[in-house]
């Protein structure tokens, strides 16, 4: 808004206050509605008016000589600049010329690449040997004992008795046909070899613990020490 009188400018000037004061106050209000701090709503509310007012005169608050010395700045400034403006306009920029861009390149006398060796030639294959022949089976370790397909009619006797015998060498035990404590007691040093060789985890346990001197004192109604344990 131009002023054409300067005893106006005061006047409007008022009225803009009046219009920043009316922009803070509605800050304040929406700041305190939303839940601010009322005093940080104030302080926000007076910062905002005072910013909105020394706006509003510095834009719309000028009279006619006012805005007359503003353009009359704003050409001289043009003016000044004009001398740079048009020397580098009118400078010409020769682009640069890259190296040895002006220069005849001259064939070369070296050829690029070396003539390529002869290739020896690949040696002929081996002839294929013959297959080794398998090697012949190993002869199975002792003898297998007499075994049952099924324990007797009075059941299977407990394994587990034996000094080393388990739940899972029991079932192995009975897999192979041994289920009573004659069976074990009858076995001969083949037939003991046989078994320890064919206990799957478990090779040597006959041997080792001693089944057959065992397995003869349970079957005659005997104990022993181990079995004592167990019962």
């Amino acid at each position: 808004m131009n002023i054409s009188r300067s005893e106006a400018k005061f006047k409007m000037a008022i009225f803009w206050w009046l219009v920043a004061a009316v922009i803070g106050v509605t800050v304040m209000a929406f700041l305190v509605w939303i839940g601010i701090w009322a005093l940080v709503a104030f302080a926000a509310g007076a910062g905002t008016g005072i910013v909105a007012g020394f706006f509003l005169i510095a834009n719309f608050c000028r009279t006619n000589e006012e805005m007359a010395a503003s353009a009359k700045a704003l050409r001289e400034g043009e003016a000044a600049r004009k001398p740079y403006l048009d020397a580098n306009a009118a400078k010409v920029i020769v682009p640069s010329k890259k190296p040895g861009s002006g220069t005849v390149k001259v064939a070369p006398t070296v050829p690029k690449s070396a003539p390529k060796a002869a290739v020896a030639p690949k040696p002929a294959p081996k002839p294929a040997t013959a297959p080794a022949a398998a090697p012949a089976p190993v002869a199975e370790a002792g003898k297998r004992p007499a075994a049952l397909k099924a324990p007797r009619k009075g059941g299977a006797d407990d394994l587990t008795r034996i000094k080393g015998v388990g739940a899972k060498l029991e079932k192995l035990c009975n897999d192979l046909g041994f289920y009573h404590y004659d069976q074990i007691a009858n076995w001969t040093p083949e037939e003991v070899a046989w078994v320890d060789e064919n206990l799957e985890g478990f090779k040597g346990r006959v041997s080792r613990d001693e089944w057959v001197a065992q397995a003869k004192v349970l079957a005659a109604g005997g104990e022993t020490e181990f079995s004592k344990k167990t019962d």
